[in-house]
């Protein structure tokens, strides 16, 4: 069986107690291959970083299932590894402490994970750091230091909620552009969860466009642009009529539009090439 497929079987979520109790996610049904690089777009509120939580397996869904190379989700595991927007380091820990934590609670010798935490630590670009507390990082190092605290587990899946959405313009360039490179590399399954249009395009094998809560596949797009990508790809003429296309989705009236008239769940209506 193939490492790192996700399914994402008629799943819906409610959250709240009693008469507060709402309807976060409605009848989701999606399939991600082993490897694939898929971004979840949506606006505020619509259920990504709820759908992102019960991946890691800290929600359960009301209805539904979701599985992992056909094993249910059942709660969490270091198969999936998850980045949040604002890092977890440990502050007292080095970089290299922080990326060898999880080898440590194996009982992993200490030779032995701080050999792998520098390897990461190097692909990261941060080999010079490794001593380095994270208050002598800045907020993209932090980042390359979670990230690969989180690849040093080997996850089959890399869970991402909006993991650059705190840093400036430039470091968030450089840093999809690196994580594009690790991604190469490793080929791990990634569900990348942003706002952020041009980010998902640019990132992503598949878009999935989630409407306003209860959230909803309202589109999948699935993106042709050659990898490996460059800052050029936001200025082609067919990366901007798909950023046009997501904007109109992303709208609320236009999401409901889109609701009635939806093909069935799972199947791809826009495919561009270059």
């Amino acid at each position: 069986m193939s490492a790192g497929r996700i399914t994402v079987d008629h799943l819906s979520i409610e959250l709240g107690e009693g008469s507060a109790r709402f309807e976060v996610l409605r009848d989701l049904f999606v399939t991600i291959a082993p490897g694939e690089f898929v971004c979840l777009l949506g606006p505020s509120g619509c259920g990504k970083s709820t759908l992102l939580g019960a991946l890691a397996g800290h929600l359960a869904p009301s209805r539904g299932r979701l599985a992992l190379d056909g094993e249910s989700i059942t709660g969490p595991a270091p198969d999936r590894g998850l980045v949040f927007q604002q890092h977890t380091l440990f502050p007292w820990k080095t970089a290299i402490e922080n990326v060898g934590h999880g080898l440590k609670m194996k009982g992993v010798p200490r030779a032995e994970r701080n050999r792998r935490a520098l390897e990461l630590l190097e692909l990261v670009g941060l080999k010079r750091f490794e001593h380095r507390y994270p208050r002598e990082l800045s907020g993209g190092m932090q980042q390359r230091v979670e990230i690969a605290r989180v690849l040093i587990n080997h996850p089959r899946v890399l869970l991402m909620d909006e993991p650059f959405g705190a840093l400036d313009a430039l470091t968030r360039s450089r840093m999809q552009e690196l994580l594009l490179d690790l991604w190469a590399r490793m080929r791990t399954t990634v569900v990348f969860v942003t706002h952020d249009i041009d980010e998902a395009l640019f990132l992503a094998d598949r878009v999935l466009v989630i409407g306003p809560r209860p959230g909803r596949i309202v589109e999948e797009i699935t993106l042709d642009f050659a990898r490996p990508r460059s800052a050029a790809l936001l200025t082609e003429p067919a990366f901007v009529q798909l950023k046009r296309r997501c904007l109109s989705l992303l709208r609320e009236d236009a999401g409901a539009q889109a609701l009635e008239r939806l093909t069935p769940l799972g199947t791809p209506r826009w495919r561009f090439a270059t």
